[in-house]
């Protein structure tokens, strides 16, 4: 009678191992939960970065219209100094007066025979740099221009970022330059670092067939993202556009805000230094600059 009872007890043991064990894989088991996938949220686009025609950019969004008596200070830094700017220049700049005002709703900025310093001319040159940036949308300036050897007037911009990322990694974008020996064309010019962090330029010089300094013209740029389009009296194609292509493999900075500049050099690399024919006082008038975004 042992026997059975021997059986009967392995029997409810090898049991309740069994249950045992079942148990103990039930409590380890893992479960894959309904985990949801990942919802992926595309970038908000930058406002105005889809490249439009130029007839579109209608919505204003900041501009100077000079009409007051004195420069706004809100919106314009005066920019000082001598030295050369790295281009063998020959004026100083400074907030005199002499070369910088606002007369019957324009701005001009007038390059002077005048010494200072070590500086034999004087001029003036205005920047927006923490005032106002821009990015994409349309920039007009409307502007007669000097002319006369050696005389070199600008409307331009710098990246932003140029304090972090000096020149020419941060980007210039030159809307206007004008040789004054040469006052049938102008050029827009892109400068940009090269991979090595060298710089690199590329740009068109606009042939005109008539001199450009006898009247005032608009001068534009519209920037979008990976396009730039330069424009002259508001015709409805470019004679203009540069894109990433354009830069060849290299970093591409145009994307990013930047500051308008507005100045007259004296002298340099870029046409030379005036001549005993060449006249003083000369002035770059701006009736306006203006920036639009199209709604």
């Amino acid at each position: 009678m042992k026997f059975p009872s021997l059986s009967i007890q392995r029997s409810t043991q090898f049991g309740l191992s069994v249950l045992l064990t079942l148990s103990l894989l039930g409590c380890t088991e893992t479960k894959t939960k309904n985990v949801p996938a990942p919802v992926v949220i595309p970038p908000t686009p930058v406002v105005n970065e889809e490249a439009k025609d130029y007839g579109q950019y209608t919505n204003l969004v900041w501009s100077d219209e000079f009409d007051g008596g004195a420069l706004d200070q809100s919106k314009w830094v005066y920019e000082l100094g001598g030295g050369g700017w790295g281009n063998n220049e020959l004026q100083a700049y400074t907030n005199s007066n002499d070369n910088v005002y606002l007369s019957g709703g324009n701005l001009f900025i007038q390059a002077r025979r005048q010494q200072s310093g070590n500086n034999a001319y004087t001029s003036g040159r205005l920047i927006t740099k923490g005032k106002q940036s821009f990015q994409y949308g349309r920039i007009d300036v409307r502007a007669k221009l000097p002319k006369g050897k050696g005389i070199w007037p600008a409307i331009w911009m710098l990246g932003t970022d140029i304090d972090k990322n000096n020149w020419p990694k941060c980007g210039e974008i030159d809307i206007m330059e004008l040789r004054g020996s040469q006052p049938q064309e102008f050029l827009s010019t892109m400068h940009y670092a090269n991979n090595a962090g060298n710089r690199e330029y590329k740009g068109k010089t606009q042939v005109l067939g008539y001199d450009i300094t006898d009247e005032f013209h608009v001068f534009s740029v519209v920037r979008s993202k990976d396009m730039l389009r330069f424009y002259l009296d508001g015709a409805s194609q470019p004679y203009y556009t540069f894109t990433p292509g354009d830069v060849n493999g290299n970093p591409w900075p145009f994307n990013n805000p930047f500051f308008v500049i507005l100045n007259v050099a004296v002298g340099g690399m870029f046409d030379g230094d005036p001549t005993p024919n060449t006249t003083f006082p000369q002035q770059m008038q701006v009736d306006y600059v203006r920036y639009y975004q199209y709604k």
